[in-house]
Formats: C-alpha cells, structure tokens, sequence
C-alpha cells in the first residue's frame, strides 16, 4: 500500500471508532455465531440419532425418538436463525459504515472542488 491508501485506512478507521461501529470480531457477536453454528451441528446430530430409534420398539418409545427428533429439528432451525441474523449484522454493520464514509469523502470532493 502507498501512503495514501494507508492515511485513508486509517482515517476510515477513526472515523468508525467517533461513530461506534463496534468490530465483529471482538465481544458477543463472535461468541452468539459459534454458538448458532453448535446448535445448528447439535440439532442435527440429536434428529438423526433419534430416527433409527423411532423405526424400532414399542409405541412409547417411537413417540420418544419422535420427539427427540423434532427437538433436535428445532434445534437447528434456531441455531440457523441465529446464524444468518449475526451474519447480516456484521455485513451490513461494516457495508453502512463503508457507504457513510464513502458519502462524507464524495461531499468533500464536491466541497472542495468549488
């Protein structure tokens, strides 16, 4: 990188610490994503450990294995969920952050063209 590339980082990089722009890759936003990819793994694993339950044994343990397998279903689904909102957030966090700075620098063109 030139130094002007390098100043311009370093700017952006101040400028998102004056407007808050939390990193992604610090506090609970990493720890909810490595969570959601647990559940979703999990739910998964408890849904085909309950399938060859529910094709044996007697009705009670069917409606066992039955539920164990929703559970588990649910499970991932949730953790999807979680997954896919936490990956939004860091995306769109950083993608405004990147538009606002890209706004502020086009006016100071326009600005300083004048």
């Amino acid at each position: 990188m030139n130094a002007e590339q390098t100043d311009r980082v370093e700017q952006f990089r101040s400028e998102m610490e004056q407007l808050g722009v939390k990193d992604p890759s610090q506090g609970r936003d990493r720890l909810w994503m490595r969570m959601a990819v647990g559940l979703m793994v999990a739910g998964l694993i408890i849904a085909i450990a309950a399938y060859p339950l529910a094709a044996v044994g007697n009705n009670l343990e069917q409606g066992q294995a039955i539920v164990q397998g929703i559970l588990g279903l649910t499970a991932a689904v949730v953790g999807s969920a979680l997954f896919l909102r936490y990956s939004f957030a860091n995306f769109l966090r950083f993608w405004m952050a990147r538009l606002s700075y890209e706004q502020q620098a086009q006016a100071d063109r326009i600005i300083g063209s004048r």
